[in-house]
């Protein structure tokens, strides 16, 4: 079962010199207006990819729902990435 409890969790899968790496991104919405509240924990995963060698090939998001009274929606944000030859 995901535990939604953390704002944000993501796999470091990559680093084993794979051909293409799939990760997980889960965003945490605000609770009032629109927007995600760590967009900086996306934005530091495709860096690090970045870094590794990697660039984005296909990024795909879904809704997870409200997390209960006082927490916003939870986006699921699905990233490919290529390993740059």
């Amino acid at each position: 079962m995901v535990d939604y409890s953390d704002t944000s969790t993501f796999s470091t899968a990559s680093g084993k010199n794979l051909q293409y790496v799939v990760l997980q991104v889960t965003l945490k919405e605000k609770f009032m207006g629109t927007g995600s509240k760590n967009l900086t924990d996306l934005e530091a995963v495709i860096n690090e990819q970045a870094a590794k060698g990697y660039r984005l090939h296909t990024i795909t998001t879904a809704s997870g729902g409200s997390s209960g009274w006082g927490g916003g929606d939870r986006i699921q944000a699905t990233m490919v990435f290529e390993k740059i030859l």
